[in-house]
């Protein structure tokens, strides 16, 4: 069986699809196009000049050639499968289509925040990690999945009560203030890395409220290495997950979280819906942060029961989205 993966892959996720379905025998590649930039400074700027006076990106173009050259040398696919079709222009989404009998895809962003119905009905299935637009069109719903190796909270000796890495989001930054404030006042001790282009605007300064030297509040333009994000993670006893605004589906981090039986803080109530879900293991905050107590943090984690668990991993996903159960 043929399988490809054509996603932008900012975090470096997908790519863990694709090891896990080589590991079953399935031909499997990535078409990661956020590995096409700019070659050097003048594509860059001639790039500027033609979005601004032509409304036409050229790095957008050459990304959607590159997809269509390796689908080219690859050939005819089983599967592929698309992640959040709204990189693609129509007509690239049609080229693709051709070359398999079974196109998929999974919208792990709403289309609230990122609307692309107008594509959906080139799929012949589509996924959503969106319980609102699983509701509202009749998706699939599937969640993200566990993809880090299960390590037991046993075996790690956390020096953080608390870790976050999140991209630029204005919601997230508020909430962060609020919540850097009370860990201190608390006497927690805390690493959060706000990343994205954004955040020049707070890197000069790096900080909107006084925080001790022996924590950590990073604003950054430059990208954490992914495979250096778990050692982050052990590092604490909690991680945090915030929500972007109209966001109803589960982040990653939840699924890290539950990898490295680590404690989760979010503002996303609905995660209360999910089977795993532990009120010792996993705090809603409210709308002040008024709840975040320090007595969540020194209470010890509780395993999760391992039929539950394996729901979520990652073998659970592919059999799910690609059909194994019955195909291979």
């Amino acid at each position: 069986m043929k399988i490809c993966i054509i996603s932008y892959d900012f975090w470096d996720y997908d790519k863990y699809i694709v090891e896990t379905l080589c590991k079953r025998g399935i031909d499997a590649h990535h078409i990661k196009i956020s590995s096409v930039t700019h070659s050097n400074f003048n594509e860059r700027a001639v790039n500027a000049l033609s979005k601004t006076f032509l409304n036409k990106n050229l790095k957008t173009e050459k990304r959607q050639k590159y997809v269509l050259d390796s689908l080219e040398q690859l050939g005819h696919q089983d599967q592929i499968l698309v992640l959040n079709p709204d990189t693609f222009d129509l007509s690239t989404l049609q080229k693709i289509r051709e070359y398999t009998d079974r196109l998929i895809t999974y919208l792990y962003d709403n289309l609230e925040r990122v609307p692309v119905e107008d594509k959906l009905y080139l799929f012949d299935k589509i996924f959503s990690f969106d319980r609102m637009d699983v509701e509202q069109h009749g998706f699939e719903k599937i969640t993200n999945y566990i993809y880090l190796p299960h390590t037991p909270e046993e075996t790690q000796h956390p020096e953080m009560d608390l870790f976050y890495i999140t991209s630029y989001d204005n919601r997230r930054v508020s909430m962060i203030k609020l919540l850097a404030k009370k860990l201190i006042d608390q006497g927690l001790k805390f690493q959060i890395m706000v990343i994205g282009k954004k955040s020049w605007k707070h890197q000069l300064t790096n900080i909107f409220i006084k925080v001790p030297k022996n924590l950590f509040l990073i604003f950054s333009i430059k990208k954490i290495p992914h495979n250096d994000l778990p050692k982050y993670y052990k590092n604490s006893k909690v991680l945090l997950d915030l929500m972007r605004e109209g966001q109803y589906g589960l982040s990653f981090r939840v699924f890290e979280a539950m990898a490295l039986e680590k404690k989760i803080i979010t503002d996303n109530e609905a995660i209360t819906t999910y089977d795993f879900y532990n009120p010792n293991n996993i705090l809603i905050l409210n709308e002040n942060i008024s709840n975040l107590d320090k007595s969540f943090f020194e209470k010890p984690y509780e395993k999760i029961p391992d039929e539950i668990y394996n729901r979520y991993t990652l073998d659970s996903w592919v059999n799910k989205v690609f059909e194994l159960d019955t195909k291979n």
